[in-house]
């Protein structure tokens, strides 16, 4: 029975600074990021930085208070999140009935004459 090493880079841990996200990888390198490159760190409070879990046995982490997640393959392909645009323009919210009220189907008036 032969074993084939896994070619795929797998993380062992991770840590956020205030300017880096740093990965430590199971075959020994570290690697790292800006802090930039993730919004959603950036905006975090160093507490929500460190609370995180490896997710696909160490293909990424995942940070459950901001929801982020970042891979490995991401962070060696240097691909930066991107924060979403905003139009300026108020989000569109459909007008609110009272739980209490049920639609009720409109009767037809009776043609007169």
């Amino acid at each position: 029975m032969s074993t084939v090493a896994s070619s795929e880079p797998r993380i062992r841990d991770v840590r956020v600074t205030g300017s880096e996200i740093i990965a430590h990888l199971l075959d020994g390198r570290v690697i790292s990021v800006p802090l930039a490159w993730s919004w959603r760190l950036s905006d975090a409070t160093p507490a929500q930085r460190a609370r995180h879990r490896l997710i696909g046995g160490g293909q990424g982490v995942h940070w459950p208070d901001v929801d982020e997640d970042i891979s490995v393959e991401g962070m060696l392909g240097g691909t930066p999140a991107r924060r979403p645009r905003s139009s300026g323009k108020p989000l569109r919210q459909e007008p609110q009935r009272a739980s209490n009220q049920r639609m009720q189907p409109t009767r037809r008036r009776s043609a007169r004459g």
